[in-house]
């Protein structure tokens, strides 16, 4: 086999590179039909690929074998510091023919990334590429995190308390639990450094929003109380599932929490089929969401539903 060489990825390998990302994503739908086919077109991976390229501070490597490109790896930081000192490698960040690339690549654009002090390393890898997601684990990464779908058609039975749709006057306990989610997710064992806001914030914007007719909010009650909430709307309003993580004419489960005394009733899975029916009268062919796979209730609910994985999101921290 001719030896593998790996170059500083420039501008002149967008075209190769594009080809190669169509190429893995034809083979991702091959898995998950319902991701968007646009990126099986090179055209598209290549505009993808050159968006990635363009934000600010984006570097990577490309491998070749005989000249010809087998692999690249493109990564680009998150200003928000409640990722670290970060490098992200998203939905277009990689491709190859061989995982086994995906090592050599990493060890060549990381240098540079530690060198300028980016030490906290996210990768999404597509959920049905064992081979890959294991060279990444073998590079010290670990799983933080799931993207996931499901068909909006199809019977979304439950049998927890009953769910209706929210009102002005659960304003007080939505704000609540929007507090509540953070604080869960703050304790063991997902330990999440996310910005934990207050009631009083959450309070003035439920009371503008709750109106809003671009989002379906619902509520769980359990003895005539309200104990969770759930939020659905359309993908695009997802900062987190953008170009190949964002299906088409995909609704999102936005946002779930209930209770702890309520948890374990079924309330978490009522608030999510709630949404899921909502999405399929509303016309939208999938239903994506997201979770912690630390936050064991989420990780548990949410696959019971009928939600499966389409990308990975990968973890390191150097230096410990």
């Amino acid at each position: 086999m001719p030896r593998l060489e790996i170059r500083p990825f420039g501008t002149e390998h967008l075209a190769a590179c594009g080809a190669l990302l169509a190429d893995r994503h034809r083979r991702h739908r091959a898995a998950q039909p319902l991701l968007s086919p646009r990126f099986a077109d090179v055209d598209a991976a290549v505009a993808e690929l050159t968006a990635v390229f363009g934000t600010a501070d984006a570097s990577g490597a490309v491998a070749f074998r005989a000249d010809v490109p087998v692999g690249f790896v493109l990564g680009a930081p998150k200003p928000s510091p409640v990722w670290g000192p970060n490098v992200w490698v998203e939905a277009a960040g990689q491709a190859v023919t061989d995982a086994e690339v995906a090592r050599d690549l990493y060890a060549a654009a990381a240098a540079r990334w530690v060198d300028e002090g980016r030490t906290a390393h996210y990768v999404l890898v597509p959920a049905h590429d064992t081979e890959l997601a294991h060279a990444w684990f073998r590079l010290g990464f670990g799983q933080q995190h799931a993207h996931a779908i499901r068909r909006a058609s199809g019977p979304t039975p439950t049998t927890g308390p009953p769910v209706r749709r929210a009102t002005r006057a659960d304003v007080p306990v939505l704000a609540r639990l929007d507090v509540e989610l953070p604080l869960h997710q703050g304790r063991s064992p997902t330990f999440s450094a996310g910005r934990l806001g207050s009631v009083e914030e959450s309070l003035a914007e439920w009371a503008e929003d709750i109106d809003n007719p671009d989002y379906a909010t619902f509520v769980v009650e359990r003895d005539g109380e309200v104990v969770g909430s759930a939020v659905g709307c359309a993908i695009e309003k997802s900062g987190s599932h953008l170009g190949l993580a964002r299906p088409e004419n995909a609704g999102f489960l936005a946002f779930a929490a209930v209770f702890p005394p309520a948890r374990g009733t079924g309330a978490g899975r009522a608030l999510g089929a709630a949404v899921v029916d909502w999405a399929a009268d509303s016309g939208f062919d999938s239903v994506v969401t997201d979770w912690r796979v630390t936050n064991l209730l989420s990780s548990r609910a949410w696959p019971a539903l009928g939600f499966t994985e389409t990308f990975l999101r990968l973890h390191r921290l150097v230096g410990y």
